[in-house]
């Protein structure tokens, strides 16, 4: 049987997005053109485990975001930083700071929140 041909975008964005690294190299790419400051941890294996992949910051914005791949888990490490930070938004306000657990089928809504 053969494989059906996704054309266009779909197929631009399924062909980039095929490794959790490429998705956030994507992102970071994107958030840079938007005018977010991006953190991204350089390597990750001599940092404290479960911190969100990226912290962005762009004018009265703090926004925490967890990539991952389309079958990719989060970790208990990664649920506790998420859990803590999203208490931090119930006690300073629901637009401070942003928190996100995102994947490549999101990429619209990642635009959105970026733009």
């Amino acid at each position: 049987m053969k494989q059906p041909i996704i054309t266009g975008r779909k197929a631009l964005l399924a062909t980039i997005l095929q490794t959790e690294k490429s998705f956030a190299q994507l992102v970071v790419d994107y958030a840079g053109l938007q005018g977010w400051l991006v953190y991204r941890t350089y390597d990750s294996r001599r940092s404290p485990a479960g911190y969100p992949d990226l912290t962005m910051v762009r004018d009265r914005r703090l926004l925490f975001a967890e990539l991952k791949s389309a079958t990719g888990q989060v970790t208990k490490a990664q649920q506790q930083w998420l859990l803590r930070l999203r208490e931090l938004v119930r006690v300073v306000g629901p637009s401070f700071p942003e928190v996100y657990v995102w994947r490549p089928a999101e990429w619209d809504e990642i635009m959105t929140t970026l733009e």
